[in-house]
């Protein structure tokens, strides 16, 4: 059923950088948008040997806009522009209502009509792709964080980030 579906679609730094950082996360999460810019920074600083690929893993019982801002996010990953949309949402997690994607859609010169509402639904597969990958893998929370395929457990630091991509380098 999801098998077409890649579950490395959202790759920030270079596509072929030895070390893959992934997160599972939610997009109305506190805790990912603290971990967000140290993520950022960690492949940033890495001279081409990290990359980060997130995976969606939206908490809809805690957090009621994770979904849809997960199937914006996706509908703007089609065009090219998840990463952009990412911060966006990440920035503004109080305005996640439908009309505030709208609102970000058409900021990213993006059809609201694709990014929020019932044109939104066709990204549902991806999401669930993400989230039974993210079941399997044991992911309870967010953000769950796996450096080269590592659980990494504690607080997202960037020196503990590059200890650990240390060890398995």
């Amino acid at each position: 059923m999801t098998d077409d579906i890649p579950a490395e679609r959202h790759v920030y730094g270079r596509p072929d950088a030895p070390v893959t950082v992934l997160e599972f996360g939610d997009l109305e999460c506190p805790y990912c948008r603290a971990a967000s810019p140290v993520l950022r920074e960690l492949v940033d600083t890495s001279d081409g040997q990290v990359r980060l690929v997130w995976r969606h893993f939206p908490l809809f019982e805690v957090h009621p806009y994770a979904l849809s801002a997960a199937l914006a996010a996706e509908a703007a990953g089609s065009h090219g522009k998840f990463w952009q949309m990412h911060d966006e949402l990440m920035a503004h997690q109080d305005r996640l209502a439908e009309q505030d994607l709208r609102a970000a859609a058409v900021a990213l010169g993006l059809d609201p009509a694709e990014v929020a509402g019932d044109g939104a639904q066709a990204f549902a597969p991806a999401i669930s792709a993400d989230y039974a990958a993210g079941v399997e893998a044991g992911v309870r929370g967010t953000p769950t964080i796996f450096v080269g395929g590592t659980r990494f457990h504690g607080k997202v630091q960037l020196d503990r980030l590059r200890e650990a991509v240390e060890a398995v380098r």
